[in-house]
């Protein structure tokens, strides 16, 4: 019965490349027949299972799809986005988010190590022990829509963008494990001088404490996989634009604060080139640099560059420096907008 399951998945897969786009987006979730077996992910999978193994762990994480990369509390395993298993549908991640987390093998690895460190978590119970809370702070403690991070602070590890390891107490320790995994991390001479090494070791201590130990929860359970969703894509990118959405139709940004220092309005500069033009024309250099910098989902960065699109061709703004100037003061200016989201309260994705 597998054989003939395989091979419909493998029907329904190649169908996928022969779908218009309309079509695809009314095509169900649960009706893409996507298996991880044969995609790009069983070899990241096994990489995983390997890196476990050569620790002399006998855990390993199952895996199943889902709508986004998370580890179900008190559940040993994991969900992987399920447009990793297909590439038509990792261009269509691409293109309405502007990214597709995990696409990219070493992006895919870290995270994996970092689900797995949330796995093993749930696997062993580490977040009961007294000291977890005292390492890592308390599990029970609220997770926040936002947080705004300290990226001079050396308390914490870095694997994820965002520094994601100051968001929550479980997500510091899974962030650790995830580096503590990663090989020929040489976590030991990277954090020397910084107080982040003492969880390293703590981690590396509890790791030697498991080896070749059963776990203590075993459940298979997999929760929200990708075959029994009755969301279509469409609805997915949908509700996940929303997610993501910074928008405030209230808000007036004609006089956006900052485009004065970048552009001009003066009847000196207008021969030069507009300044919503300029923000066009490097408008994917811009967000992906910006991205990096804060750490920022694609996405969001992408409605801070509209806002001063917006504002600058409603004003008749000009170039006033160079192409090169212009640019890293775009970025400064850019960056500012987009963390300014956190200060204000907008949503920022905790996975």
């Amino acid at each position: 019965m597998r054989g003939s399951s395989l091979f419909s998945d493998e029907m329904a897969t190649r169908a996928l490349e022969r779908l218009t786009d309309d079509a695809l987006l009314e095509r169900p979730l649960g009706a893409l027949g996507l298996q991880i077996e044969g995609s790009a992910l069983e070899s990241r999978v096994a990489a995983l299972h390997g890196e476990l193994k050569r620790q002399g762990l006998r855990f390993r994480p199952h895996v199943w799809l889902s709508t986004e990369w998370f580890s179900p509390n008190g559940i040993p395993g994991l969900a992987i986005p399920f447009y990793l298993a297909h590439p038509r549908l990792m261009r269509l991640e691409k293109r309405r988010m502007l990214h597709a987390e995990g696409s990219d093998r070493e992006e895919c690895m870290r995270l994996l190590r970092h689900e797995a460190g949330h796995a093993i978590d749930n696997a062993f119970r580490l977040r009961r022990r007294k000291r977890f809370r005292e390492t890592f702070g308390s599990a029970s403690t609220p997770y926040r829509s936002t947080y705004v991070p300290n990226p001079r602070s050396k308390r914490f590890v870095h694997n994820l963008d965002s520094f994601y390891a100051q968001s929550h107490p479980i997500e510091d320790f899974a962030e650790t494990f995830a580096v503590w995994l990663e090989p020929d991390s040489n976590w030991r001479e990277r954090y020397a001088k910084w107080p982040a090494r003492a969880k390293l070791e703590v981690v590396d201590e509890w790791m030697e404490e498991l080896r070749g130990t059963a776990p203590l929860v075993k459940s298979r359970a997999r929760v929200d996989p990708i075959e029994k969703s009755k969301l279509t894509v469409g609805e997915y990118f949908d509700r996940k634009q929303d997610h993501y959405r910074q928008d405030d139709p209230k808000r007036d940004v004609t006089g956006y604060y900052g485009l004065d220092q970048l552009f001009s309005d003066e009847a000196a500069h207008r021969n030069k080139e507009s300044g919503a033009v300029f923000l066009r024309r490097f408008r994917d250099r811009l967000r992906t640099r910006v991205s990096d910098l804060t750490g920022q989902h694609p996405f969001v960065v992408d409605q801070a560059l509209r806002e001063m699109i917006a504002a600058a061709s409603r004003r008749g703004l000009r170039c006033r420096k160079s192409q090169s100037e212009t640019h890293l003061d775009a970025v400064a200016l850019l960056s500012a907008r987009t963390m300014q989201f956190l200060v204000e309260g907008r949503k920022t994705y905790i996975r």
